[in-house]
């Protein structure tokens, strides 16, 4: 029996790899008549590491109010340019390895995951580790690694 995936998780973190696995989660969706969770990940302690510590309550919630304003965007574009309705967006604080692979799908029942390849530049691999890396190992439900674009061919430059 074919695989019928109902409740798709796509983490959004403004790369251009994410955006492919939305693009690619919207085409799954609409061929299964499936829910979309977009999530944006605060890594609030990636902050404070680069700020000597230095990250108070307003920040935080200017950077809250940033995610939100930026899933509200995709949500808007996705449904002027796919017809694409049903999502809905979330902002988390915390880990992104382990909201995205454990927390959030266990809250929300994802039965996939899709996920860009990289995010991360090559610096902030090194040092935090690659966040699909360990999605892919430690997931809760199935995960996509999405490599190419939409018609799957490869990402000019990569």
């Amino acid at each position: 029996m074919l695989q019928e995936y109902r409740n798709i998780l796509v983490p959004m973190d403004g790369s251009d790899e994410a955006e492919l696995a939305l693009a690619k989660a919207i085409a799954v969706a609409k061929r299964n008549q499936a829910h979309i969770d977009l999530l944006n990940i605060l890594d609030t302690k990636q902050y404070s590491y680069n700020y000597a510590g230095l990250i108070d309550g307003d920040v935080i919630y200017k950077m809250s109010e940033d995610a939100q304003d930026y899933l509200e965007g995709i949500v808007k574009r996705a449904k002027e340019k796919d017809g694409f309705t049903d999502i809905t967006i979330h902002v988390r604080f915390g880990s992104p390895k382990t909201v995205i692979a454990q927390d959030f799908p266990a809250e929300h029942h994802n039965d996939l995951i899709m996920i860009g390849a990289t995010g991360l530049n090559a610096v902030e691999r090194v040092l935090v580790g690659s966040v699909t890396e360990y999605v892919n190992r430690h997931a809760l439900p199935d995960v996509l690694v999405v490599k190419t674009e939409l018609d799957n061919h490869q990402i000019l430059g990569k």
